[in-house]
């Protein structure tokens, strides 16, 4: 008689196979180990209707560790019935996210590897010694036995935070480059993926492995520069501070020559009219190496007076940090530094779960779409005549203020938060300081009864505020403050503030550069997953978020845009609008300087007209998707686009009602929609349809079936298929009708077990066990409930 033994699967293989092998080639003695079932992303997260969940994490069967901070391969294991190279293709996958040069793919017996250095895949006995792989990786790329020392210099973990895979590479990548004589170094990372701790941990390396430029035995002397207080004194102060005694910053015209890590902003060193650069104060060759940090605004333009710092400073190597890729505006930035050696955008980092995903949310008011001209002879707040011209977006609190365009976008936000949450932290970016302070005043007498108990509720954070406003952001930018909530500025808060829990960002001002949107929109990306912080939403009163997300340069797309119009009744209008369209016009700058009229001594400050008088409304919701190259926008309903994916899923309806009817396969059919963001109470919202079955619904929308409501099924069901009632006793059959009555007024999730048996009136059958008896015994009960639901969508 045949034996038949347990196939091995994939898990003995690593548990039988695998691991002995690993163990066997020195893997698991110090320093060198291996991480088993070792996940290295987050997971996507899919935001459907008001909700999010997170999609599937990577994670590698193995990582192989030359040491704690430097993973050289990965392993893919399969069941023992597959050939050795299955889970190759896997494991190439992985390693190119992962910047390894070696990957392996086994079933326990065979091993297949390719090696990224030389291009070619073989076939082994035994996986390799990790000396030997450390030989290879030396080889491959230069590093000699000094450099290959101190690239492996311990991280810092006294933290308890090990960097993220990405970060990790961003790190080991810079410090080979620097070790290797690279002068000057660039690094591309998102918004909130951790530039500062990436910049700790290289400035760390370096100084703890007594690397400088010269080769003398002492410790790194290192620059970290900025352009503002905030983006210096918080990594000096947190991040850095393992550096201890050896910080000092730059300021008040204060130096010190006995320290190693300098922290300084370019203002409190450059040159300007009233005195000389207080960097001229250190000797050229002073500094071993130069942290730029966020390097793209303005330090390595050829005309920049910054850029005199970094050339005087030539000798050091010079390490420029950005959010930003490549783009037509900061060119300069690429030409001065060299390509990056790491690029971590802000699409992969919302891929992998590590960044907030975000919805766009285009709302156009009547004046922004149609322009606002002056009536003949109309006259502004100071008696000034307003020339007669038509006025547009990109006037708007430039040359013209109009008060009534302000109240009407602060109305439409004070509504957006009461609908969604009135504690949600917002940022609301304005043309300017005086638009800021207008905007700021409206919101908060829109928002008195939270204003009475919060008096602090909505404030202006700009230049003016100094001290006062930096405390608001302090509170703000807080995990568990409730407010400030909303905040109203120009440009202190678009780069430079980490504020996890922003959840609107709100534009109320052309914004033209794709720079400037990357950096706004990295307000938001923070993820709290502990505080429920899992995306944002995009506020766009302007068109500038819509149109430069159709720009083919923009690498990070939006969730969701919806567009917004709504008539003077406050009804919704159905408009279209391409984005991109008449962009050149919208960011264009006025064509030359309005003639104000003159202007007295106490009206100094009044550089553009100010409008009073006059009624401008808000204007239903419109979905863009893009394409599936990923770039394009067009425009369609949610409704439309909730039916396009039903079809793509399921080609007609009675496939879809097959799968509906069936309980795990109507679970099935929801997590699939609602992984491409559609949630059934949003589309019963955009339909209107509140009394329908969401399978009607569905089948409605997709393939033009008829709509019924539940009720409709119900009484169907209880006409026509009386025989089914009939086959179960009165009692029985009594809690049958409650359950369907239970539908008919609340939707198919009153068919959920045992929870719907302990609510009334079905609990006065009593308690669960004796409920089910009523229908000889659980599993008798659990099919009948099963048939009321394939009979209910029989047809």
């Amino acid at each position: 008689m045949w034996k038949v033994g347990r196939i091995i699967n994939e898990a003995d293989t690593c548990r039988k196979y695998v691991i002995p092998r690993l163990t066997q080639a020195g893997w698991d003695e110090p320093p060198h180990s291996f991480a088993e079932q070792k996940t290295f992303t987050d997971g996507r997260i899919v935001v459907a209707g008001s909700k999010a969940s997170r999609g599937p994490q990577k994670r590698a069967d193995y990582l192989l560790q030359y040491t704690r901070d430097f993973t050289v391969a990965v392993v893919e294991a399969k069941a023992a019935y597959k050939s050795p190279g299955t889970g190759l293709q896997q494991a190439k996958d992985y390693a190119e996210v992962l910047g390894l040069k070696f990957a392996y793919a086994t079933n326990g017996e065979g091993i297949v590897e390719f090696d990224y250095l030389t291009g070619l895949e073989r076939e082994l006995d035994a996986f390799p010694e990790p000396d030997e792989l450390w030989k290879r990786l030396r080889g491959g790329q230069g590093l000699d036995d000094e450099t290959a020392d101190r690239l492996l210099t311990p991280s810092h973990h006294l933290t308890g935070k090990s960097p993220r895979y990405y970060q990790e590479i961003a790190i080991n990548r810079v410090v080979q480059a620097v070790l290797q004589g690279e002068r000057r170094v660039l690094l591309t990372m998102a918004t909130g993926t951790g530039k500062t701790v990436v910049a700790f941990q290289i400035c760390w390396k370096l100084w703890s492995s007594r690397w400088n430029r010269t080769g003398e035995h002492r410790r790194s002397r290192i620059l970290y520069l900025a352009d503002r207080n905030v983006l210096v004194d918080d990594p000096k102060d947190k991040v850095f501070m393992p550096f201890g005694a050896a910080r000092w910053k730059i300021e008040n015209g204060h130096i010190s020559k006995g320290r190693e890590m300098y922290f300084a902003i370019y203002q409190a060193v450059a040159e300007d009219e009233r005195r000389p650069g207080l960097y001229r104060e250190f000797a050229p060759d002073f500094f071993d190496l130069i942290v730029v940090d966020e390097c793209h605004r303005g330090s390595a333009r050829d005309e920049s007076n910054w850029r005199e710092i970094l050339e005087y400073f030539e000798p050091a190597y010079q390490l420029g940090m950005t959010a930003t890729p490549l783009r037509s505006d900061n060119r300069a930035t690429y030409r001065y530094f060299g390509n990056p050696v790491y690029q971590y955008s802000l699409k992969q980092g919302i891929e992998d779960g590590f960044l907030a995903p975000y919805r766009v949310h285009r709302v156009v008011t009547t004046v922004d779409a149609a322009g606002w001209r002056p009536s003949r002879g109309e006259l502004d707040r100071y008696g000034r005549e307003v020339p007669d011209e038509d006025y547009h977006t990109k006037d708007f609190e430039k040359v013209v203020a109009l008060r009534s365009r302000t109240q009407a976008i602060a109305r439409h936000l004070t509504d957006f938060l009461k609908g969604t949450d009135r504690f949600a932290k917002t940022i609301v970016f304005c043309v300017d300081q005086e638009h800021a302070d207008e905007m700021r005043r409206a919101l908060n007498n829109l928002n008195a009864d939270l204003v009475r108990k919060h008096p602090d509720y909505v404030c202006r954070v700009t230049a003016d505020e100094g001290q006062i406003g930096r405390g608001h952001l302090s509170r703000f930018q807080e995990l568990e403050t409730a407010t400030p909530t909303i905040l109203t500025t120009s440009q202190l808060l678009t780069k430079g503030v980490d504020a996890p829990m922003c959840k609107n960002v709100v534009l109320a001002r052309v914004v033209g550069a794709m720079t400037e949107l990357d950096q706004i929109i990295g307000r938001g990306t923070r993820v709290r997953d502990d505080y429920g912080k899992l995306f944002f939403n995009i506020l766009d009163y302007t068109g500038s978020a819509t149109c430069l997300f159709a720009d083919p340069e923009f690498d990070g797309d939006p969730a969701l845009i919806t567009e917004e119009e709504i008539d003077a009744s406050g009804e919704s209008v159905s408009i279209t609008y391409q984005p991109g369209e008449g962009g050149a016009d919208l960011f264009a700058e006025p064509p030359g300087e309005y003639d104000l009229a003159p202007l007295g001594e106490t009206d100094i400050r009044r550089r553009k007209y100010y409008v009073d008088g006059g009624q401008v409304e808000i204007a239903a919701h419109l979905v863009h998707e893009f394409d599936a190259d990923g770039r394009q926008l067009r425009v369609v309903r949610f409704t439309d686009y909730a039916a396009e994916k039903v079809r793509t899923l399921y080609p007609s309806a009675a496939e879809i009602r097959e799968r509906w009817a069936d309980p795990a396969g109507r679970s099935e059919v929801i997590a699939l929609l609602e992984e491409r963001g559609i949630d059934f109470d949003e589309l019963t919202r955009a339909s209107n349809q509140p009394d329908t079955d969401p399978f009607d619904l569905l089948c409605h929308l997709a393939f033009n079936a008829p709509l019924r409501t539940r009720r409709e099924r119900a009484d169907r069901l209880r006409n026509e298929k009386k025989d089914f009632f009939d086959h179960y006793g009165p009692e029985a059959r009594a809690v049958l009708e409650e359950l369907l009555e239970k539908y008919a007024e609340h939707g198919a999730a009153q068919f959920v077990i045992p929870d719907v048996l302990k609510v009334p009136p079905i609990s006065g059958h009593g308690n669960v066990r004796e409920i089910a008896g009523l229908f000889g015994g659980p599993e008798e009960l659990r099919e009948a409930i099963h048939q009321l639901q394939k009979l209910l969508y029989a047809a």
